[in-house]
C-alpha cells in the first residue's frame, strides 16, 4: 500500500494526513472545499514545523512529507487510493452520504474505513458498495501523540480488510486493539461514563470543577481531569456518544447528565466554542462555575 486518502481536514483528518505523509504515503486530503483541506496542509506544515525547530524531525522530511500531501476538491482523484479513510463529523447522515458519493470511485480491491468513535460498523456498510471491504479505525486526539488505534470489524468486514488496516497502523507506528462492533467500542464504553459521571457530580454540587479535576488528576494519576478532557474532546462528541451509548443499550446508566445537555444547548462546547466547563478566552483556563 502506497497511497491513501482522508476525506475530512478537521483536527483528526488532518492528523491522520500528517502522520500517513511522514510514513511514506502519498496522501490525498479532501472536505466540503478544497479551501479547507489547503487550510488543513497549511496547518500540517507548521506544526512540522515545530518539530524540526524542537530538534523532533529534519526540515528535509517534514519538506519531502508536506510534498506527499495533496489537497483535492473532488473524490475522483480517489479512484487510485488504496485505502480511504473518512474522518468527517460524528453524525451518521453525513458519513453516509460520503460513502454513497466515494463508493462510487473506490477501487475494486481498496479499503473503505471510518474513524467513528460510536457509530456501529455494521450499520454503516449498507451504504457502502461492498461490506467486506468496510472497517471502523477509531484514531485518537491528537492523531501524531496517540499511539493507538481501535479497529472495529462490522459483520462482514473480510480478515484481508482487517489484515489490510493492521499492516498500515504498523507503517505509522501505532498499536492496535481489536474491538467488536459493540456500542462505543472499548475506550469509549469505559471513558464516556467516567466524564459523564464527572457532569452529574458537578450538577449535584458534589465539588467545584477545579476539585472534581484535581481529585481525578492526583487521586487516580490521570494526565488531565475529566471536565478538562471533556472539554478537550467536545461537550457535543461527549454527548452523542452518551446518548449512542444509551440509544443502543437501553441502559440509564449511560443517560446524559442534565448539565452537560444544557452546556451544549447554550452552545458552550468546550476548547472549540472558547467556552465550556472553562473559559479559554484568556491566557489561561478558568472555571466557569
Amino acid at each position: 500500500m502506497s497511497s491513501i486518502a482522508v476525506i475530512g481536514a478537521g483536527q483528526m483528518g488532518a492528523g491522520i494526513a500528517q502522520v500517513s505523509a511522514q510514513a511514506g504515503y502519498q496522501v490525498l486530503l479532501s472536505d466540503r472545499e478544497i479551501s479547507i483541506a489547503e487550510c488543513a496542509k497549511a496547518y500540517i506544515g507548521k506544526m512540522l514545523a515545530r518539530a524540526v525547530e524542537k530538534g523532533k524531525m529534519e526540515e528535509q522530511a517534514a519538506s519531502v512529507a508536506m510534498d506527499r500531501i495533496t489537497p483535492v476538491g473532488s473524490y475522483e482523484p480517489m479512484a487510485s487510493a488504496e485505502l480511504i479513510i473518512e474522518a468527517a463529523t460524528e453524525r451518521e447522515d453525513v458519513k453516509r452520504a460520503i460513502f454513497d458519493e466515494v463508493g462510487k470511485v473506490l477501487g475494486h480491491k481498496a479499503v473503505l474505513a471510518s474513524n467513528t468513535s460510536s457509530i456501529p460498523i455494521t450499520r454503516m456498510a449498507q451504504a457502502t458498495p461492498d461490506a467486506a471491504r468496510f472497517v471502523g479505525v477509531h484514531f485518537f486526539n491528537p492523531v501524531p501523540v496517540m499511539g493507538l488505534i481501535e479497529v472495529i470489524r462490522g459483520l462482514a468486514t473480510s480478515d484481508e480488510t482487517v489484515e489490510k488496516v493492521e499492516s498500515y497502523a504498523a507503517a505509522i507506528g501505532k498499536k492496535v486493539v481489536h474491538a467488536n462492533d459493540a456500542p462505543g467500542f472499548i475506550v469509549n464504553r469505559i471513558l464516556l461514563p467516567m466524564l459523564n459521571e464527572a457532569c452529574f457530580a458537578l450538577g449535584e454540587g458534589v465539588a467545584s470543577i477545579p476539585d472534581i479535576d484535581a481529585a481525578i488528576t492526583m487521586g487516580l494519576n490521570h494526565p488531565m481531569g475529566p471536565l478538562t478532557l471533556a472539554d478537550f474532546i467536545g461537550l457535543d462528541t461527549c454527548l452523542h456518544i452518551t446518548n449512542v451509548l444509551y440509544s443502543s443499550t437501553g441502559d440509564p446508566k449511560y443517560r446524559a447528565a442534565p448539565l452537560l445537555v444544557k452546556y451544549v444547548e447554550a452552545g458552550w462546547l468546550g476548547r472549540k466554542t472558547k467556552r465550556g466547563f472553562y473559559d479559554y478566552s484568556g491566557d489561561a483556563p478558568v472555571p466557569t462555575r
